[in-house]
């Protein structure tokens, strides 16, 4: 998912450049100059290493904080319910995963590909702190703000958020697409490409349908919940959906999203309005179910095998925790989970890059996936509190009061 809309203007379009530039420079460059590239990449994505436990503590933290502002049970439900369709989200998308990734022809060929130069030279930068050392971090260090209501740590974290927020915009989306130009050069050169390229467009077709798989179940879901017919809300999102495929913003499709909500006759205006705007920031089962489908492909494609189980299960757990927190750029929920991705599943600098490319390419429709869901919360909530129009006292539904 992404918010913010100056930052991803041709973003997508750099992208899909880098990688066929990539590709085209890998299958023709000679050894020397495939030494320059690869030192290219080995510094960028050191780079990128030493700025993720960053993003965990500038987006993670404030999150939590930001929850003392807002509490109550609808906040809480609401969060509760974000999280357990994330999660939910992922493990739907993993169990398919194991069923259909190993019917898809994916032969890992890396005992006959091509060996890569060694590099010119070595620039290591260790991160400040591991990954999971910044999540805990995080997290107490949010919890001990709420706990002694300190409003200049409060004022500090919101500041810090936004200067990592620059960080990443200025410097991790600059290089970005260096970055991924260099990897898809590197794997064009080893011949790994080539074989595989077919594979990635069925898995982009396949988590597609995922999306809509598990929007139907949501819908059904705040259906049953709240006693009415989920077609009242869902009817009314196409506008959203269309905006979020060509804004890839939840933030940038929020206005949209809430005029398309506000048409159903079956949620709650003060609800409605509340969970959508939460929401647009905190539900990404689009998002997750889409990199949960994606790491299983390129653990299969680079190193041969899929994921164990176990970390796979570790791995979706904290997935919906980094995604409540994830930051407001292109890929802000693959971005964030790097670290998980690198400490929890192993990945390589390859496997991460790569991870980054096709995301990019499918992002706008995992927001949309997003943004579509977010009117099955608000369905969810308005029945759990029994705040249906029309019902148990509550006022008539009385037109579109956006």
């Amino acid at each position: 998912m992404t918010k913010g809309k100056g930052i991803l203007d041709n973003l997508l379009v750099k992208l899909i450049i880098a990688i066929a530039i990539g590709i085209l420079i890998g299958n023709f460059v000679n050894e020397p100059i495939m030494e320059v590239i690869s030192t290219i990449k080995y510094v960028l994505s050191n780079l990128i290493n030493y700025i993720v436990p960053l993003i965990i503590l500038g987006f993670i933290t404030p999150a939590i904080v930001s929850l003392n502002e807002n509490a109550g049970k609808v906040l809480s439900i609401t969060l509760i319910i974000c999280y357990i369709s994330s999660i939910g989200a992922s493990f739907f998308s993993y169990i398919a995963g194991t069923l259909i990734i190993p019917h898809l022809n994916i032969v890992n060929d890396s005992a006959n590909a091509k060996k890569l130069p060694e590099l010119l030279f070595q620039v290591d930068i260790p991160p400040l702190m591991a990954v999971m050392t910044a999540l805990v971090t995080s997290i107490l260090i949010g919890l001990a703000v709420i706990w002694t209501k300190s409003g200049r740590w409060e004022e500090l974290l919101k500041e810090f958020n936004n200067m990592i927020l620059a960080l990443v915009n200025k410097v991790v989306i600059k290089i970005l697409p260096v970055y991924i130009a260099t990897t898809f050069a590197e794997l064009s050169y080893e011949g790994v490409i080539v074989s595989q390229f077919p594979v990635f467009l069925k898995v982009i077709l396949i988590v597609m349908l995922g999306h809509y798989i598990w929007l139907l179940l949501l819908y059904l879901i705040g259906g049953a919940i709240s006693k009415t017919n989920p077609m009242e809300v869902i009817k009314h999102y196409p506008p959203a959906y269309l905006t979020a495929i060509g804004t890839m913003s939840s933030a940038a499709t929020l206005s949209v999203s809430l005029k398309c909500s506000a048409k159903s006759k079956t949620l709650d205006p003060k609800i409605r309005d509340f969970v959508v705007s939460l929401c647009s920031n905190t539900h990404l089962c689009g998002s997750v179910l889409t990199e949960t489908f994606f790491v299983m492909v390129v653990s299969q494609i680079l190193y041969g095998k899929l994921p164990d189980v176990g970390s796979m299960i570790l791995f979706i757990l904290l997935l919906g925790i980094f995604a409540i927190g994830a930051p407001g750029v292109p890929g802000g929920t693959v971005m964030a989970s790097l670290g998980l991705i690198t400490s929890v599943l192993g990945f390589d600098a390859t496997g991460t890059a790569l991870m980054l490319s096709i995301f990019a390419l499918q992002d706008s429709f995992g927001t949309a996936c997003n943004v579509t869901g977010d009117g099955a919360i608000a369905l969810m909530v308005t029945g759990i509190f029994k705040k249906v129009p029309g019902r148990d006292g509550n006022p008539p539904y009385k037109g579109d009061l956006s």
